[in-house]
């Protein structure tokens, strides 16, 4: 009968001939953890801020609605409260998107310089693995040429 192969052990062999530091990919899944934490916390530094722009300009609204549903002397009083919420409502819209636009700013400067810090760290951390997987194949291949003496 034939006898099967053993490809575990096969596989082990081979495997064994080409060393792999695994440090290198421990690194990367820590940098890029890093860069996932401080990602999210830019996230949430921008919804925490977008949250308090929204909460700010809601209560302002309420307030000066209460100036509009208020019992009024004459017909004329009306138009002019409902024009001078409309014009305050105008006014609030324009502060508020600006708030809005410097929440998005500052994400956006903060998401350039993260990413642009994570480039330069996979960029060495790449560079390092490449060296150092270069000196063991090398090493390797050495081994494997040289006659045993």
């Amino acid at each position: 009968m034939a006898k099967t192969d053993d490809f575990t052990k096969m596989m082990k062999d081979m495997m064994g001939n080409f060393p792999m530091d695994m440090s290198a990919m421990q690194d990367a899944f820590k940098t890029q953890a890093s860069l996932g934490e401080k990602m999210a916390k830019v996230a949430l530094e921008a919804a925490e801020k977008s949250t308090e722009i929204s909460s700010k300009w809601t209560k302002e609204v309420l307030a000066k609605a209460s100036t509009v549903a208020a019992v009024k002397e004459e017909p004329t009083d009306y138009t002019k409260a409902v024009t001078d919420f409309a014009s305050a409502q105008a006014e609030l819209a324009a502060e508020n998107m600006a708030a809005f636009a410097e929440v998005a700013k500052k994400v956006q400067m903060e998401t350039v310089e993260l990413m642009l810090a994570a480039g330069k760290d996979a960029g060495e951390d790449m560079t390092a693995a490449a060296k150092k997987a270069t000196d063991e194949m090398t090493k390797a291949a050495k081994k494997v040429t040289t006659p045993a003496a």
